[in-house]
């Protein structure tokens, strides 16, 4: 990895910027990527001026934000339903591999058994 000789360049944006976009990524309408994007930002950096916020350390006037909306991510039912289901194709995976070695298994007998039936004929004529 080649070496900077200059320093790189690290822009400083407004605590009123980095607000305005902490809330305009706080709207359901639009992704937090197409919002970093539109800004001109890193997604990451939208994310942690997010954190920040919550956490109360970015704040514009004065006043300390305990946090943004406090909203449940999702309803712990669709958590579970989602675990239910992960589980449930790991299962039928199991149950297919074993199949699929249950088949390979039954054509090698019928395959020696065709072998060996093929050798008694050779050998009586």
């Amino acid at each position: 990895m080649p070496r900077y000789k200059n320093p790189r360049k690290t822009w400083a944006y407004s605590t009123e910027f980095k607000i305005r976009a902490v809330k305009l990524s706080s709207d359901p309408d639009y992704k937090i990527s197409d919002v970093a994007e539109g800004l001109g930002i890193h997604p990451f950096m939208l994310s942690r001026w997010r954190k920040e916020y919550q956490d109360g350390i970015l704040h514009g006037d004065g006043k300390l934000r305990i946090g943004m909306a406090k909203k449940k991510k999702s309803p712990p039912r669709k958590m579970t339903e989602l675990a239910a289901l992960k589980k449930k194709v790991a299962r039928l995976e199991q149950e297919n591999d074993l199949l699929k070695k249950w088949q390979q298994y039954l054509a090698e007998v019928h395959q020696n058994d065709l072998g060996s039936s093929t050798d008694t004929k050779a050998s009586s004529e």
